[in-house]
């Protein structure tokens, strides 16, 4: 009998249980709530956010401030408890910013294409989908479209975990007078792509620098393929498209966009492979406080010219973040000089030293200040 009383109140419990658990149309309703929730919320914000940017116009400010735009994006990632992911919220505010922003003034941006290339990834990863992105055809270009006012912004690669400086980039700098006004970090992850078998394959196509970061797994998995350069990784994807046993390496995007088959992921041979970017446009960004400050200088070919350079950021107790050496074209043995430094142009330690290097210094100039990337080491996963 007790086992019986036992079993009888175990039901009892489970239909009450059930009867109270919440039915899938209930469940559905509340789903429909929360949605015209979120709809009602995201176009108040977008209002809001129109508002502000008419009274930046009035005051004749700018409308849009790249750095704050990712310091309103960093805050809100910073809040997240999940279970959504960072990135994934750092998405939808991506978008939701880039959508609010396009109601008052749609920008334009020019990246190194054509379309799918790591480049245009990376102009979405920091812009949104709410701005005109315009493809162009070399690094030159990207810089030619911002120094004409073509484009409110443009994005370049600067310097490539594996591979170091990209010399394109640092040749524009020292012949049209565009600053940097901001810089994403982004993971590179390489696919090989294609429509044949990796049996099959004949010849790789990509960009000079991809096939540089996947050297050692060609070699290994590949060693009779022949590798062919071409001026995007997206170009090579197209020729993988049309050309029997041909392959590209690209990212999966691209894949899907030429509507190839993966045949390997992640094929870069170091596992953090990292490309910076920097945003390039007609001025710096305002101070956050968490800023860089690069700058360029060329100085006299005599002993101990470099170090007494070099040691005026020490004095003024700046931490450098990048040093780059580049030829100056149609020069023997002369050079200019990129670094990077902590602090914003308008600090006091950075307007010391560069005050203290204009005597050192037979050209010296300021790229820009802008606010340091904050998007954590694992977010970073969108493909140059």
């Amino acid at each position: 009998m007790g086992r019986m009383r036992s079993t009888k109140k175990s039901s009892d419990r489970t239909k009450t249980s059930s009867a109270r658990a919440p039915s899938l149309t209930a469940m559905q309703g509340n789903l429909d709530r929360i949605d015209r929730q979120l709809l009602k919320l995201a176009n108040e914000r977008a209002r809001v956010s129109v508002q502000i940017g008419k009274l930046h116009q009035a005051a004749g400010q700018p409308s849009f401030v790249l750095g704050q735009e990712e310091e309103a994006i960093a805050r809100v990632v910073g809040l997240n408890k999940g279970p959504l992911s960072q990135r994934t919220i750092r998405a939808v505010f991506r978008e939701l910013l880039s959508g609010s922003r396009s109601l008052l003034r749609e920008l334009r941006v020019a990246f190194l294409g054509p379309l799918y290339s790591y480049s245009h990834l990376a102009a979405i990863h920091r812009f949104g989908q709410g701005v005109e992105l315009t493809p162009v055809g070399s690094i030159a270009a990207v810089f030619e479209e911002v120094n004409r006012d073509h484009s409110d912004f443009g994005l370049v690669p600067i310097e490539n975990s594996t591979d170091g400086r990209v010399a394109d980039t640092l040749d524009m700098f020292t012949r049209l007078p565009v600053r940097i006004c901001g810089e994403i970090e982004l993971e590179i992850h390489h696919a090989l792509l294609g429509k044949c078998t990796r049996a099959e394959i004949k010849e790789v196509y990509s960009r000079p620098q991809a096939l540089s970061q996947c050297r050692n797994w060609l070699a290994k998995h590949l060693p009779a393929t022949r590798t062919i350069e071409v001026t995007s990784t997206s170009t090579a994807a197209q020729l993988a498209n049309e050309k029997p046993g041909a392959a590209a390496i690209a990212s999966l995007q691209a894949g899907i966009h030429y509507g190839l088959n993966v045949l390997a992921e992640q094929i870069e041979d170091n596992p953090g492979n990292a490309t910076r970017f920097a945003v390039i446009g007609d001025h710096s960004s305002p101070r956050t406080g968490r800023d860089k400050t690069a700058m360029m200088f060329q100085v006299e070919h005599r002993p101990g010219s470099l170090a007494d350079a070099i040691n005026v950021f020490k004095r003024n107790r700046l931490n450098l973040t990048w040093i780059e050496s580049f030829p100056i074209p149609g020069s023997k043995r002369a050079y200019l000089f990129f670094v990077e430094m902590e602090g914003h142009e308008t600090d006091a330690p950075v307007r010391r030293a560069f005050a203290a290097l204009q005597p050192k210094t037979l050209r010296l100039e300021i790229l820009g200040s802008f606010a340091a990337d904050r998007t954590n080491g694992g977010e970073r996963t969108a493909e140059m």
